[in-house]
């Protein structure tokens, strides 16, 4: 298994926009093989970061998924929520495996 974190930094006012964004993903991480856990919104302390993990079998299964970017139209929908709305001023994406309870 492989655990995919993205680390953003956001726009707090356009929150609304960063929530609509993430709902369309989780879905769509779902859809195409993978397993979300969700995305974790500021509530205390910096107001301007955001975190995204979910996981993939494999980083082959994780390269599938990634086909679809820029060609499929929910994919491209998806992102444009981001793109129009400005809600995303960067992000950084990292791989991890878990250490799970045995």
């Amino acid at each position: 298994m492989i655990t995919c974190v993205v680390d953003y930094v956001i726009d707090p006012s356009r929150i609304d926009a960063f929530e609509r964004f993430a709902e369309r993903w989780i879905e769509l991480v779902g859809k195409n093989g993978g397993t979300h856990h969700g995305y974790f919104l500021p509530a205390e302390g910096a107001s301007d970061r955001a975190l995204a993990l979910f996981s993939f079998p494999s980083l082959a299964c994780y390269e599938a998924y990634r086909e679809g970017f820029g060609t499929d139209p929910e994919f491209i929908a998806a992102d444009r929520i981001r793109d129009e709305s400005g809600c995303v001023l960067r992000y950084d994406r990292s791989f991890m495996r878990p250490l799970l309870p045995r």
